[in-house]
């Protein structure tokens, strides 16, 4: 039997030292290990010995290539270097969401053209002044015939994005800059960047296939098997086999708890379609657009495009989302696509950590990729675990608490997604019927009839349960045009004239940063070729406060 480390321990490692093997690769396998190796210390600094066993059989499942800002905080304490990140993974920026079409089916206008409306959920915050006045109030008693969108109204960001212009210059650093940002990136390539750099910490990569799972009489795992390395044992075992859930699915037997009731799409047809010629514009967010029976995405990485066709099969057939996606694909481009079908079952396991193993990724839950919660959802898990982890004691000790937490936070995601859905006043069934009450998260439910009478709160949320701030609730409603009636708080609104001085300025910066910002392509190339300058511009580019 040989150990999922070194034979031997290294001189300096402590008697009591706990190994973690991490089964599986891609994202959530090399993001656990760099984020564990960095944050609990690997083996050569005298903590755990961490192992990844990584099948070089079973592929990566790119469902979805874009992120969430906080991906930013997990790659600055890790240290990896954002342009070599960026260049490596073939990474652009990402701003935010558009929706295309969401609230209501495309009109024809007097021409027969079709009429298309979308709405932004941008990353950046409402703008908040010295003066801390809080715009929202004052933005919901604007006319609402000649009020702008209220992300258009609140931040700089749509005029930005719109003009497809990057959210930072090049002179600003590792992971800063005025505007909030993600990214777009090819998930097979930036596997391969958390790889290296969690190998360069010591982290050690066996490439083998697993083939059983042995349970100790207690019904922990003792131990797993593999074709290349026999036996393979550790202290803590993480789970990221992804939809197939080798160790906590198959040999714990956790239960799965679908969604189906809540959010209906079960199936997803996607294509990477190139550019039709070199150096072409680059859109800096990730467009989604409803269709009869779900939605498209499309992400612009630096030398293709990432478009697929989120469904349900209730309300649709696979050849007819295929036919949805070619017509979609074929506004923008003439590339020949060779479309691929992915099936999955919406939902998570309430139990992710069950005696010595923990689930990180696929093998711990799937929603669908509407707003990026994949890589949001593995970042959340491998926090809480450096947070949690059982340098002594028994190996379970916290695992009530991070099942509660996990389980929580998806339970709130969840409700924020059908938060897109029930609001939609599309004619088509899947969309009908996404309205229906008892589709709708009581928690959700109850939400809205509050939001009817008052915007919604910072208060109305546990931090610690949710992936989105509030403001991004505030986007998402009033960018479907949700009624809030605040007419009678409008005599205890006395800040008008500032509201409208506010209001002005963030117009001003929208002029000012689309001055200063350059395209979003170019900064892409500029990076790919010299990385971020250290240096201070002459000109210092307009900023989120006054």
């Amino acid at each position: 039997m040989n150990e999922a480390t070194a034979s031997s321990a290294p001189s300096g490692s402590r008697p009591d030292q706990r190994d973690i093997l991490i089964v599986g690769g891609g994202a959530a396998g090399w993001m656990t290990a760099a984020y564990l190796a960095k944050h609990l210390g690997a083996d050569r600094s005298g903590g755990p010995r961490i192992t990844v066993l990584e099948s070089p059989d079973i592929g990566i499942i790119g469902v979805g290539e874009g992120t969430f800002p906080t991906i930013r905080n997990i790659l600055r304490s890790l240290g990896i270097d954002e342009a070599e990140f960026m260049r490596e993974s073939h990474a652009t920026f990402k701003q935010g969401i558009r929706f295309d079409d969401w609230e209501v089916a495309p009109q024809p206008d007097e021409k027969g053209d079709l009429k298309h409306s979308h709405y932004f959920h941008p990353f950046e915050p409402p703008y908040w002044s010295r003066e801390e006045l809080n715009l929202l109030p004052y933005w919901l008693l604007q006319d609402k015939q000649t009020r702008p969108p209220f992300a258009q109204a609140v931040t700089f960001q749509k005029k930005v994005a719109d003009a497809a212009l990057a959210p930072k210059a090049i002179h600003q650093g590792h992971y800063q800059g005025p505007l909030n940002y993600a990214y777009h990136f090819d998930a097979h390539r930036f596997a391969g960047v958390l790889a290296k750099f969690a190998k360069g910490l010591g982290v050690n990569h066996l490439s083998g296939n697993l083939t059983d799972v042995t349970l100790a009489a207690d019904g922990a795992i003792d131990r797993i098997s593999t074709v290349e390395h026999d036996d393979l044992k550790a202290a803590l075992y993480i789970d990221c086999t992804g939809f197939r859930a080798e160790l906590i699915g198959k040999a714990l037997k956790a239960p799965f708890k679908p969604i189906r009731d809540i959010l209906f799409t079960d199936r997803a047809v996607t294509a990477q379609v190139p550019y039709d010629k070199a150096g072409c514009h680059l859109e800096s967010y990730t467009v989604s657009s409803a269709h009869e029976a779900g939605w498209t995405w499309d992400i612009a990485l630096s030398d293709r495009r990432g478009i697929g066709y989120v469904y349900s099969s209730d309300y649709t057939t696979d050849d007819r989302a295929e036919a949805v996606l070619r017509e979609y694909i074929g506004r923008t481009s003439k590339a020949e696509i060779t479309p691929r079908r992915i099936s999955f079952t919406a939902g998570y396991r309430e139990q992710q950590w069950v005696k010595n193993c923990i689930a990180v990724g696929l093998s711990a839950g799937f929603l669908e990729p509407l707003e990026s919660t994949g890589m949001v959802l593995i970042e959340s898990a491998v926090n809480k675990i450096v947070e949690f982890f059982p340098f002594s004691g028994p190996i379970d000790a916290s695992a009530a608490t991070f099942n509660d937490l996990m389980t929580r936070r998806y339970d709130t995601i969840i409700g924020f997604i059908k938060l897109h859905y029930c609001l939609s006043k599309r004619p088509e069934p899947f969309w009908v019927d996404n309205t229906r009450p008892e589709t709708i998260p009581a928690h959700l439910r109850d939400l809205l009839s509050l939001w009817k009478f008052r915007p919604p709160s910072r208060f109305d949320f546990v931090l610690d349960h949710e992936s989105f701030a509030y403001f991004s609730y505030q986007y998402i409603l009033y960018g479907m045009n949700f009624e809030t009636d605040y007419e009678a708080a409008r005599s205890s609104l006395y800040s008008h004239d500032l509201a409208n001085q506010l209001f002005a300025r963030i117009i001003a910066f929208g002029e000012q940063a689309s001055k200063d910002l350059i395209g979003h392509r170019e900064l892409v190339d500029a990076v790919y070729r010299d990385g971020f300058v250290e240096r201070q511009p002459q000109k210092t580019l307009i900023t989120r406060k006054a």
